[in-house]
């Protein structure tokens, strides 16, 4: 009964085992799946952001493709600026959402970064540009609520995220597009806002979490094949 009792508990723990490695290979096998998927949206991402621009559109009501290269033209609403907090490659700072008014419609142009120290329009007056003017940039999906642990704050005036919809009511834009454009490096009068420091980043690890995946499962599978094989030995010197 004891012997019968090992064998069974034995057949229990090798299917126990083959089941656990076929599930972390499925997870390495899923990885690799999604790095492929990974590796086709950075490539259509980057011929978007590589292709000649397209005039933006006039809202988001079908599918806007994040970081298309757009264009739009239009008369900037300076007395409607919103400063959004930033940290970027040129230090902490803010994000200067403007208004761009033209025949389409409004749309939120973040034109740029503006250090702490010159975040009082009357300081960058040279950039606060009057006149019909054409912006090309990336056309980017707005970014509601905040940043992490810290909420927007529309009454005082805080704002950790280029939310588009609770900018444009804080501002009476009615009628704004759903997105934001960041606007390309071309240089502002006076050298601010700084544009152009769009980061397009994309993690991509998947090889490495495959890799573990996959390693894991064997590691399982080699523990049952030397418990499988110690039993073995175990019964033979018992016979002996």
């Amino acid at each position: 009964m004891s012997a019968a009792r090992s064998r069974l508990g034995l057949w229990g723990l090798a299917v126990g085992a083959c089941l656990l490695a076929a599930a972390l290979a499925a997870l390495g096998a899923w990885q690799l799946q999604r790095r492929a998927w990974k590796h086709d949206l950075i490539a259509r991402v980057d011929a978007r952001i590589h292709a000649a621009p397209v005039p933006a559109p006039p809202d988001c009501t079908g599918s806007c493709e994040p970081y298309t290269r757009v264009v739009a033209t239009g008369v900037f609403a300076h007395d409607r600026e919103t400063l959004v907090q930033a940290v970027t490659e040129a230090g902490p700072g803010f994000w200067v959402l403007t208004p761009l008014e033209g025949e389409g419609g409004t749309i939120l142009i973040n034109r740029g970064f503006v250090p702490k120290e010159r975040r009082d329009p009357a300081t960058r007056a040279a950039g606060q540009v009057a006149g019909p003017v054409r912006i090309t940039g990336l056309l980017r999906l707005t970014e509601p609520g905040g940043a992490f642990l810290r909420s927007n704050d529309p009454a005082g005036g805080r704002w950790y995220s280029r939310d588009v919809a609770a900018i444009a009511a804080a501002r009476g834009l009615s009628g704004a597009a759903a997105y934001f454009v960041d606007a390309d490096a071309t240089s502002n009068p006076g050298g601010l806002p700084l544009g152009g420091l769009t980061i397009v980043a994309f993690p991509d690890n998947h090889l490495v979490y495959a890799l573990t995946w996959f390693t894991l499962a064997a590691m399982v599978l080699g523990a049952l094949a030397y418990t499988l094989r110690d039993a073995g030995r175990s019964r033979n010197d018992r016979s002996a």
